[in-house]
């Protein structure tokens, strides 16, 4: 199931300039912010119109991976104006929000299915950034390092600040080489939501998670993704199947809480409340057949505001007496 999802990994490296970088505590707005401008000023060719009037947004970089909508014909989504960003910025999970001159800022950087071709537009777009300025002020920043995180842990650089190169050199890796050799085998599954995370059932955000609701916002966004960014192609899945199978596992403990965060929509002149959940959650049953699902989870995020680095969690199992794990 999905088992050719293929996503890529990097870490990228800012480091501040003479007058020091001021930012909120949480950065991923600012930073998917600042990209979107200078994206679109690098790319854009006609700044006068919007990317769904375009004749050129599916032959453009900045239509294709900021703002994407359904081609004409599309059999997923044809309905909707526009359709999930297939990349993901994880923002540091510290709250500091003055960083000294020289001082380096790291976040991390997900690219999925044909994005991960894009990478010299992603690079040279943070490089510009550097130059223009971000947060309050608009403050310098150079672009130190970008690497690339390989599949084994490893780190490579793909980017030379000496040359001003970008070397690609990771083509990602595969659902099914991430889970290679991985079965569940526990008798608990703990989800940590690292991050804000905004998931939807029925039309509304959920204050809890039951299982199948996270499994029904994952399948939303891995299926979706899968299509649009893989080449159109459709996996045959039995849904109704899989969500009835996960309507059958517990919620054994939860401890979440509600944390808000307020940001500026630059596009919609108005401030949005982008609040979500945060915390542990325990599910006890028959999570063995999610398991890909949830490792994918993991690295692309799940719910709403992914591009902002929000539905990041973290997946672990309770293992059995008998000493099984996953």
């Amino acid at each position: 199931m999905f088992t050719d999802f293929h996503v890529a990994r990097y870490e990228v490296v800012l480091e501040a300039g003479p007058k020091g970088l001021l930012l909120p505590p949480y950065k991923g707005s600012t930073l998917r912010g600042g990209f979107g401008h200078v994206f679109r000023r690098i790319c854009c060719s006609q700044t006068e119109t919007g990317c769904l009037q375009c004749m050129l947004a599916q032959a453009c970089a900045y239509g294709q991976i900021f703002e994407p909508s359904p081609p004409a014909g599309s059999a997923v989504l044809k309905n909707l104006s526009d359709i999930p960003r297939p990349f993901v910025i994880e923002p540091p999970l510290e709250t500091k929000t003055l960083y000294a001159p020289g001082e380096q800022l790291r976040f991390g950087l997900v690219l999925i299915g044909q994005a991960i071709q894009y990478l010299p537009y992603f690079v040279l777009t943070f490089k510009e950034l550097g130059n223009i300025g971000l947060g309050k002020g608009r403050l310098p920043f150079v672009l130190a390092d970008f690497r690339a995180v390989m599949a084994d842990g490893r780190v490579v650089p793909v980017y030379n600040r000496a040359t001003n190169m970008v070397t690609p050199g990771n083509a990602g890796v595969t659902l099914g080489e991430l889970t290679a050799g991985e079965t569940f085998a526990a008798d608990k599954l703990v989800i940590n939501f690292v991050t804000m995370t905004r998931l939807k059932y029925e039309h509304n955000l959920v204050t809890t998670v039951p299982f199948h609701v996270l499994i029904r916002n994952l399948l939303r966004r891995i299926s979706t993704l899968y299509y649009f960014f893989h080449g159109y192609r459709q996996e045959d899945v039995d849904y109704r199947r899989l969500i009835a199978e996960a309507e059958t596992v517990d919620t054994a403990h939860a401890s979440l809480r509600l944390v808000d965060w307020e940001r500026y929509s630059h596009r919609q002149e108005t401030k949005m409340n982008m609040g979500g959940l945060v915390g542990e959650i325990v599910y006890a049953g028959d999570i063995a057949p999610f398991w890909p699902l949830l490792k994918l989870g993991e690295v692309i995020h799940v719910g709403k505001g992914c591009v902002f680095g929000l539905g990041k969690y973290e997946v672990k199992s309770e293992r059995r007496e008998e000493g099984s794990i996953c």
